[in-house]
């Protein structure tokens, strides 16, 4: 039997795992497609023609930035329910605006005129009835020193010239954004409770909270088209 039949997770189903940078988001997504046979998606980060520029300009390039994500996620998530789904996703597209669009409007490194067109944007193509919502989002969570050590440890350039405040601030809104996310099923995991890089049994308690999860999230769906 395989693990999606034990722990009753649809062949089809769609998992996107969410979380702030360094908390382990491509590693979840490894140990989660090999354990179901799933197909896995990943933010293309060495493709992206800004990212080294918006880490240098705020100011100049979030609006740019924040429209490339835009975009190249929401084709992505496109061709996911075109293959018909098995896959995990690395990141969401949900974040851009609940996080990383605001943080630069308040902060003011986006003005009110690029910002009030990114987020009709983002309405006019997510939060429509059309938009083909994953079954379940996996939140990864844990302390603020862990995350940001994990940060410096892998040692990205782009990642190490900017301040820590920067990462603390993400780090709370992050914290904020997921407490009033209701657009899927959302998974909370401590990335204390776990260690899928060392330690292969622990996705086992994973997958069943996945399975119990989704399961419960598709008869609601259910009842709310009888």
């Amino acid at each position: 039997m395989s693990r999606r039949d034990q722990y009753g997770i649809p062949h089809d189903s769609v998992i996107t795992i969410a979380g702030t940078v360094g908390v382990g988001k491509s590693t979840m997504t490894n140990a989660l497609a090999n354990a179901l046979q799933f197909r896995t998606s990943f933010e293309k980060v060495e493709k992206n023609p800004y990212l080294d520029k918006f880490y240098n300009d705020f100011e100049r390039w979030s609006f740019h930035l924040q429209v490339y994500f835009l975009a190249e996620r929401f084709k992505e998530q496109k061709k996911i329910f075109e293959y018909g789904g098995g896959f995990i996703q690395d990141r969401s597209i949900y974040e851009d605006t609940g996080i990383f669009a605001k943080m630069h409007y308040e902060k003011g490194t986006m003005n009110e005129v690029d910002y009030n067109t990114y987020t009709n944007l983002f309405d006019a193509m997510v939060m429509t009835p059309y938009f083909p919502h994953p079954d379940l989002l996996i939140y990864l969570e844990g302390s603020f020193d862990d995350i940001y050590g994990r940060i410096k440890e892998r040692g990205r350039p782009m990642e190490q010239q900017t301040p820590m405040e920067y990462w603390e601030e993400m780090y709370n809104r992050y914290e904020n954004w997921i407490d009033n996310f209701n657009a899927c099923p959302v998974l909370r995991l401590n990335i204390a409770d776990y260690d899928v890089l060392n330690d292969e049994e622990s996705i086992e308690p994973i997958l069943e909270k996945i399975g119990h999860f989704i399961q419960q999230s598709r008869k609601w769906r259910s009842r709310q088209l009888t």
